[in-house]
Protein backbone atom coordinates (compact mmCIF):
# COMPACT_ATOMS: atom_id res chain seq x y z
CA UNK A 1 0.00 0.00 0.00
CA UNK A 2 1.24 3.48 -0.85
CA UNK A 3 -0.24 6.85 -0.10
CA UNK A 4 0.50 10.47 0.56
CA UNK A 5 -0.98 12.81 3.15
CA UNK A 6 -0.41 16.47 2.39
CA UNK A 7 -0.64 18.67 5.48
CA UNK A 8 0.49 22.28 5.81
CA UNK A 9 0.46 22.53 9.61
CA UNK A 10 3.79 21.22 10.97
CA UNK A 11 2.23 20.04 14.24
CA UNK A 12 -0.45 18.04 12.41
CA UNK A 13 2.15 16.66 9.98
CA UNK A 14 4.41 15.55 12.83
CA UNK A 15 1.45 13.96 14.62
CA UNK A 16 0.47 12.07 11.47
CA UNK A 17 4.04 10.77 11.05
CA UNK A 18 4.12 9.63 14.68
CA UNK A 19 0.79 7.81 14.37
CA UNK A 20 1.83 6.08 11.15
CA UNK A 21 5.08 4.93 12.77
CA UNK A 22 3.28 3.76 15.93
CA UNK A 23 0.84 1.77 13.81
CA UNK A 24 3.70 0.19 11.87
CA UNK A 25 2.32 1.40 8.55
CA UNK A 26 4.83 1.64 5.73
CA UNK A 27 4.37 3.05 2.26
CA UNK A 28 2.46 6.05 3.58
CA UNK A 29 4.21 9.38 3.56
CA UNK A 30 3.37 12.73 5.09
CA UNK A 31 4.39 15.75 3.06
CA UNK A 32 4.38 19.11 4.82
CA UNK A 33 2.96 21.31 2.06
CA UNK A 34 -0.12 23.19 0.91
CA UNK A 35 -2.72 20.64 -0.25
CA UNK A 36 -4.54 23.48 -1.99
CA UNK A 37 -2.03 23.49 -4.86
CA UNK A 38 -1.28 20.57 -7.15
CA UNK A 39 2.55 20.55 -6.95
CA UNK A 40 2.75 18.33 -3.81
CA UNK A 41 0.69 15.65 -5.56
CA UNK A 42 3.34 15.09 -8.26
CA UNK A 43 4.74 11.59 -7.95
CA UNK A 44 1.73 10.31 -6.02
CA UNK A 45 -0.85 10.55 -8.80
CA UNK A 46 -2.75 9.15 -10.52
CA UNK A 47 -4.27 7.53 -7.45
CA UNK A 48 -6.84 4.77 -7.07
CA UNK A 49 -8.41 6.44 -4.03
CA UNK A 50 -8.53 10.18 -3.35
CA UNK A 51 -9.72 11.36 0.07
CA UNK A 52 -11.30 14.82 0.29
CA UNK A 53 -12.38 14.53 3.91
CA UNK A 54 -12.50 17.64 6.06
CA UNK A 55 -11.88 19.88 3.06
CA UNK A 56 -15.23 20.85 1.52
CA UNK A 57 -16.55 22.33 4.78
CA UNK A 58 -13.57 24.67 5.03
CA UNK A 59 -13.35 26.19 1.54
CA UNK A 60 -15.62 28.39 -0.57
CA UNK A 61 -18.22 26.92 -2.92
CA UNK A 62 -16.19 28.25 -5.86
CA UNK A 63 -13.12 26.40 -4.58
CA UNK A 64 -15.14 23.21 -4.00
CA UNK A 65 -16.32 23.26 -7.62
CA UNK A 66 -12.82 24.06 -8.95
CA UNK A 67 -11.31 21.24 -6.87
CA UNK A 68 -13.89 18.68 -8.02
CA UNK A 69 -13.31 19.65 -11.66
CA UNK A 70 -9.55 19.18 -11.15
CA UNK A 71 -9.87 15.74 -9.51
CA UNK A 72 -9.53 13.87 -12.86
CA UNK A 73 -5.90 15.09 -12.72
CA UNK A 74 -5.36 13.25 -9.42
CA UNK A 75 -7.24 10.05 -10.22
CA UNK A 76 -6.61 6.97 -12.32
CA UNK A 77 -9.38 5.45 -14.48
CA UNK A 78 -12.12 4.09 -12.22
CA UNK A 79 -10.65 5.75 -9.11
CA UNK A 80 -12.89 6.47 -6.15
CA UNK A 81 -13.10 9.84 -4.44
CA UNK A 82 -14.37 9.75 -0.86
CA UNK A 83 -15.51 13.12 0.45
CA UNK A 84 -17.27 14.63 3.43
CA UNK A 85 -19.23 17.82 4.02
CA UNK A 86 -21.45 19.08 6.82
CA UNK A 87 -25.11 19.51 5.90
CA UNK A 88 -25.65 22.69 7.88
CA UNK A 89 -27.72 25.49 6.40
CA UNK A 90 -27.37 25.95 3.54
CA UNK A 91 -26.79 22.28 2.69
CA UNK A 92 -24.26 22.29 -0.17
CA UNK A 93 -24.17 18.50 -0.60
CA UNK A 94 -26.74 18.44 -3.45
CA UNK A 95 -24.63 20.96 -5.43
CA UNK A 96 -21.44 19.05 -4.64
CA UNK A 97 -23.00 15.85 -5.97
CA UNK A 98 -24.01 17.71 -9.16
CA UNK A 99 -20.48 19.11 -9.56
CA UNK A 100 -19.05 15.58 -9.38
CA UNK A 101 -21.39 14.54 -12.21
CA UNK A 102 -20.31 17.60 -14.26
CA UNK A 103 -16.65 16.64 -13.73
CA UNK A 104 -17.07 13.10 -15.07
CA UNK A 105 -17.79 11.10 -11.93
CA UNK A 106 -20.53 8.57 -11.21
CA UNK A 107 -22.02 8.54 -7.74
CA UNK A 108 -21.39 5.22 -6.00
CA UNK A 109 -22.83 6.17 -2.61
CA UNK A 110 -24.01 9.09 -0.54
CA UNK A 111 -24.86 8.66 3.12
CA UNK A 112 -26.48 11.37 5.22
CA UNK A 113 -27.56 9.62 8.43
CA UNK A 114 -30.70 10.91 10.09
CA UNK A 115 -29.97 12.97 13.17
CA UNK A 116 -26.44 13.85 12.03
CA UNK A 117 -25.30 16.89 10.09
CA UNK A 118 -22.65 15.10 8.03
CA UNK A 119 -22.74 13.70 4.54
CA UNK A 120 -20.26 11.22 3.09
CA UNK A 121 -20.03 10.63 -0.64
CA UNK A 122 -18.18 8.21 -2.88
CA UNK A 123 -17.78 8.99 -6.57
CA UNK A 124 -16.04 6.98 -9.30
CA UNK A 125 -14.15 8.59 -12.17
CA UNK A 126 -15.81 7.52 -15.42
CA UNK A 127 -14.39 10.30 -17.62
CA UNK A 128 -10.85 10.00 -18.95
CA UNK A 129 -8.23 11.10 -16.44
CA UNK A 130 -6.13 14.14 -17.29
CA UNK A 131 -2.44 14.93 -16.76
CA UNK A 132 -1.52 16.89 -13.65
CA UNK A 133 -1.20 20.64 -14.20
CA UNK A 134 0.08 23.28 -11.81
CA UNK A 135 -2.83 25.16 -10.31
CA UNK A 136 -4.41 26.35 -7.07
CA UNK A 137 -7.37 24.17 -6.13
CA UNK A 138 -8.50 25.85 -2.94
CA UNK A 139 -7.65 28.09 -0.02
CA UNK A 140 -8.83 27.17 3.45
CA UNK A 141 -11.25 29.61 5.04
CA UNK A 142 -10.41 30.52 8.62
CA UNK A 143 -13.52 30.26 10.78
CA UNK A 144 -13.64 32.66 13.73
Amino acid sequence: MTGRLIELDPVNAAGARERLAAAGLSGLEVVEADAGVTAPYAGAVPAGVVLMCGVFGNISDEDIRRTIHALPELAEPGARVIWTRHRGTPDATPRIRDWFAEAGFREVAFDAPAGLTIGVGVHELVAPPRPLTEQRLFTFVVHG
